[in-house]
């Protein structure tokens, strides 16, 4: 039997070791879920969904502790913040059941000519259709609830395949889901290896395709979609931040902190590239950096670290080689620039790298903050813009002219003003667009796309 091992990020202990299931297991996962799909006599009203989602919640929130011990050992995610993601997971599923009641359609008007006379016309909403999603490793219980969630609530079944570094999560919730009284066929976790969870995607019975991860995946599954199949894909960004002269520095540089060091980088929206005007650049910049300097970084499950392990060793050496690069072409390292240990690295704080090196035109997915200083607004604002990735990005000013401007020139989904680029809300959208991605998450965004409409025109002559 092929099996994964599931390691510790941080000493690399293995936690436990799983079965991987093979092309057989997925063909028959598919099958169960396209068979409750097609057969209505088998969906679950909205009443019993809601109360299976009610139980979820409540099973959750009597097991915090355990699933925040979960994901932070296998996600490599410090205790509190792995203890904020559960929490987080919990609301989201209260979210789904508060916007069950909410799947609606719309009168459509008739009689406004001959033709359309002694009609009555409305829509409705009904699911999608076999839900397959694709998850990632950096939030192993909250990725996990927007990509099952939604779909449970609205009657779609669903097949999830956890990222094969974090599935404890995965299996955890799945299993709550199950004690909750939600029949095994409306959430299948599968773990596989790619080749398999290939199938799981380009199959014709699947309707809606989810995907978190990389670009150069997401968009490659997507190319082999059968033809209907509706997506979502969340990859990567680079997020720029504008700080503007008159920026309130000591409000800034703690919400810069947090938005670029958290879960040490390892954010599609974690703050990446901060262009400050030349007048404040100096100081933010050493402010910032003696900040980054005092983060505790260390075990995720003591409950004093704030940086945890980067979740594979290769990805430290990864990060030591881009920031190697933007130092050897010119970056002042203000703090860090080396490895702590094979799977941590130092929060680390470049000034003005190079506009070419990896660190100003790639995701760098690591606790590293890159720190440019600017005399004209418009050309940051265009050097913000210049890469292919377009996702979260935020502007700081005390002005709210300069704010409205930037934010309009932004190439952004969403626009932070004076505030990190890495906030977030489950019930707001989320998602990419140009190279980061393809439509929109968020509970109650995603259990609309995870629906279709169905119009239902009604002809008596009794109607005027």
């Amino acid at each position: 039997m092929t099996t994964v091992k599931v390691t510790s990020p941080y000493n690399n202990e293995l936690i436990k070791e799983l079965p991987l299931v093979g092309d057989g297991e997925v063909e028959k996962a598919l099958a169960t879920a396209y068979d409750h799909f097609t057969d209505r006599k088998k969906w679950l009203p909205a009443y019993k969904r809601a109360a299976i989602l009610e139980k979820t919640a409540e099973i959750m929130s009597s097991r915090v502790e355990e699933l925040t011990k979960i994901a932070a050992a296998e996600g490599g995610k410090p205790y509190a913040d792995s203890k904020v993601e559960v929490l987080r997971a919990i609301n989201g599923v209260k979210l789904a059941i508060e916007h069950i009641s909410q799947i609606k359609g719309e009168q459509i008007p008739m009689g406004n000519t001959e033709a359309s006379a002694n009609r009555l016309a409305f829509t409705t909403r009904e699911p999608i259709g076999v839900v397959s999603s694709v998850s990632a490793f950096n939030h192993p219980l909250n990725l996990i609830i927007h990509q099952t969630v939604p779909a449970i609530a609205v009657g779609a079944p669903v097949i999830i395949k956890p990222a094969l570094a974090t599935p404890l999560s995965c299996l955890a919730f799945v299993d709550i889901l199950k004690e909750a009284g939600l029949p095994d066929a409306w959430c299948q976790c599968i773990i596989c290896e790619i080749d398999s969870a290939e199938k799981l995607v380009i199959d014709e019975r699947v309707n809606y395709f989810s995907f978190i991860g990389s670009a150069k995946v997401g968009w490659y599954l997507r190319s082999k979609l059968s033809a209907g199949t509706r997506c979502a894909l969340e990859h990567g960004g680079a997020a720029p931040v504008i700080v503007e002269a008159d920026a309130d520095i000591d409000n800034m540089v703690p919400l810069l902190l947090k938005g670029g060091f958290y879960h040490a980088g390892q954010v599609c929206v974690s703050v990446q590239r901060v262009f400050i005007h030349e007048s404040i650049c100096e100081t933010v910049a050493e402010k910032l950096a003696k900040s980054a300097k005092e983060l505790i970084v260390g075990d995720p499950l003591d409950p004093k670290t704030e940086v945890g392990p980067l979740i594979r060793a290769k990805e430290v050496d990864r990060v030591e080689e881009w920031v190697n690069e933007a130092k050897a072409q010119g970056a002042t390292v203000l703090c860090g620039g080396r490895k702590i240990s094979d799977t941590c690295y130092e929060p680390t704080v470049l000034l003005n790298p190079p506009d070419n090196v990896k660190v100003s035109t790639q995701e760098i997915f690591g606790p590293v903050v890159c720190v440019y200083s600017f005399k004209d607004r418009e050309e940051a604002i265009k050097k913000a813009n210049s890469l292919p990735y377009a996702f979260q990005a935020s502007v700081f000013t005390s002005n709210l002219d300069t704010a409205l401007g930037t934010v309009n020139k932004l190439n952004a989904t969403a626009v932070m003003v004076n505030d990190h680029t890495a906030f977030r809300v489950d019930w707001m959208p989320f998602g990419g667009r140009d190279a980061s991605g393809i439509g929109m998450g968020g509970i109650p965004y995603s259990m609309h796309e995870m629906t279709r409409e169905k119009m239902i025109v009604i002809k008596s002559n009794v109607l005027q």
